[in-house]
């Protein structure tokens, strides 16, 4: 059996999976570019994601299953997926402890004035007067209540936050004091002193805030996004800080990325822009590959259930 690696690994871990599975043949590239020729031979493709189209789905006649090693989706060709009956599993969740510790790093920066601090250390300026805020005893929104979501909502708990968690099902999470369908958001909102957006980019999430949303929020909340771009338009995320329907946006995905030199969000005061990098941590590629070795064992096993992170085809998450 064949098991392709477009997402490159490093040599460590490429090692250590040679050493577990002897049995097995890995053939590991850097890229898809260096993948495709490949692609024939291929049982079991892991990858990121985001190098695959129909066209190379075809390819692969001999793949039963994908494993990608992020949690995006947005770029999976499903339906060829579907049509083929190809096993997808993904690495959700093992970017929640840093990206839970940026969401509440930034919320700290805002309320201590951080970028002040900064900008008065340079020119040697002793300002007492900068406004320093608490985030403890707030309340904090999170839009999406999987697991990075709910890692968000326990570290606020550390400073005594109501937490109020927002999905598609409403079920109740661990770490929420309460929990509302995606259609209830309104009730919420005008709630929040924080409002932390971690959905997936799907048919139901895209544009899924607008304007009206962002005139219910507090006038002092401050709005984080490390979810996915197409969540708001930008352009109704400049509107709400320059008119004052919120404090400050903190946003680490975008629209278009890499975020465009000259676009308006970079010099916009009230805004903290972040290149896409809330879920970078040194333990991402170990925490990823022991999701994919406990799935090859249950693979190898032949087994139907074990697996972490079993992908909906159909709804794309």
């Amino acid at each position: 059996m064949v098991i392709l690696f477009s997402a490159a690994i490093s040599k460590k871990h490429q090692d250590a999976l040679k050493e577990k599975y002897p049995n097995q043949t890995f053939l590991f590239c850097e890229n898809m570019s260096e993948a495709q020729d490949k692609l024939s031979e291929a049982t079991i493709l892991v990858t990121y994601g985001e190098d695959l189209n129909e066209s190379l789905i075809e390819q692969a006649a001999k793949l039963q299953w994908i494993m990608v090693i992020s949690a995006g989706m947005d770029q999976m060709p499903f339906e060829a997926i579907a049509k083929r009956g190809i096993l997808v599993t993904n690495s959700r969740g093992i970017s929640k402890i840093p990206m839970a510790e940026y969401a509440i790093s930034m919320f700290m920066q805002v309320y201590r004035q951080a970028p002040q601090l900064y900008e008065n250390q340079k020119i040697s300026k002793w300002d007492r007067s900068v406004r320093m805020l608490e985030i403890t005893g707030k309340t904090m929104v999170v839009l999406g209540t999987g697991a990075i979501g709910q890692e968000t909502a326990r570290l606020a708990k550390a400073f005594h936050m109501t937490t109020y968690g927002v999905s598609r099902s409403g079920r109740p999470v661990e770490y929420f004091d309460e929990t509302y369908k995606t259609a209830e958001l309104e009730k919420v909102l005008s709630k929040a002193d924080f409002i932390v957006a971690v959905l997936p980019s799907t048919e139901e999430t895209q544009y899924l805030l607008t304007e009206a949303h962002f005139k219910q929020m507090k006038n002092d909340a401050v709005f984080l996004n490390m979810g996915r771009g197409d969540l708001v338009k930008s352009e109704v995320i400049l509107q709400a800080v320059r008119e004052d329907q919120i404090a400050h946006a903190v946003l680490d995905v975008f629209e278009e990325e890499p975020l465009p030199e000259d676009h308006a969000l970079w010099n916009e005061e009230k805004v903290t822009v972040t290149p896409h990098l809330s879920g970078i941590s040194p333990h991402y590629q170990t925490r990823a590959l022991d999701i994919f070795t406990n799935n090859l064992d249950t693979y190898l096993a032949d087994k139907e259930e074990g697996y972490i992170n079993k992908i909906d085809v159909s709804r794309g998450y």
